[in-house]
Parts: C-alpha cells; structure tokens; sequence
C-alpha cells in the first residue's frame, strides 16, 4: 500500500512540475509578443521622428497595437495570479496599472494631430516600457531556468 501511495505522489509532484515549466513557457511567449509590440511603436514614432512615414500611417499603426498590448499584460498578470507565481504577479501590477489608469483617462490613443508635439513624451513611455519588459524578462527566465533545475 506504500509503495502504491508513493507512485501517486510522485505522479503528483512531476504533473505539478511539468505544469509550472509550461506556465513560465507561456508567460515567456507572451511576454516577448508584448515586448515585440512595444518595441514596434518604439520603431514607428522614431520613422516619425526621422521623418520616413507621415503622422498619420504612424499614429494608425501604434493606436491598432495598443488594446492588444494592454490584453496580452492583463493576461501575463492573471496567469502569475493563478499559478501563484505572487513575486512576478507583484512585478506585473505597476505595469498593468499604468495600463488601465491611461485606458480608463483615455490617453492611450495616440491623436494624429497632435503627434508631433507628443513624440518625445510618447517615446520615453515607450522607451521606459522596454527598460521595464526587458528587467522582466530577464526575471522570468531565472525563474524558468530556476523550476527546470528545481525538478
């Protein structure tokens, strides 16, 4: 009877390990789309600012990317919340409530008319959100590389 008890244990212990490894690989994969969007707003306001794209095609392209950034952080956020990774969930929080603060104050669209005077400001945002992404990043894969050895 023990030894049938220890094999369900340990079937357990490896299904809940199996499980946080793809958890981190999912909050890995969505993590780096929300950094590739970022990182792509970053290269339409600096085709802006060099002036290789009008105000227009560059404030459409940044304004169709910015509800889909904020979902893939909300989800990145509720995914930690529910794996109960509580240290990376408390690191997603400021992000996630600049997010619904500039959502709700409806500034996260980008006006066309108004881009120029904007595009440092907007920049630095971006730029502070890659800082940001990239620290967490590189939190998120010690994690990962930390549960692989765990096992």
């Amino acid at each position: 009877m023990d030894l049938l008890w220890n094999q369900v244990k340990a079937g357990r212990e490896e299904s809940r390990a199996i499980g946080d490894l793809l958890s981190w690989l999912l909050s890995f994969f969505l993590l780096v789309a929300v950094l590739a969007i970022v990182l792509y707003q970053v290269m339409c306001l600096a085709d802006l600012e060099n002036d290789y794209v009008n105000s227009y095609d560059s404030a459409s392209e940044i304004n169709i990317l910015v509800v889909p950034e904020f979902v893939l952080q909300g989800a990145l956020c509720f995914l930690h919340l529910v794996m109960g990774h509580w240290l990376m969930c408390l690191v997603c929080l400021p992000y996630l409530y600049y997010d619904v603060k500039v959502y709700t104050d409806r500034r996260h669209l980008l006006d066309v008319t108004e881009i120029f005077s904007q595009l440092p400001r907007e920049k630095k945002i971006r730029l502070f959100k890659l800082g940001y992404l990239g620290i967490h990043l590189a939190i998120s894969i010690i994690c990962m590389i930390w549960s692989i050895v765990a096992e």
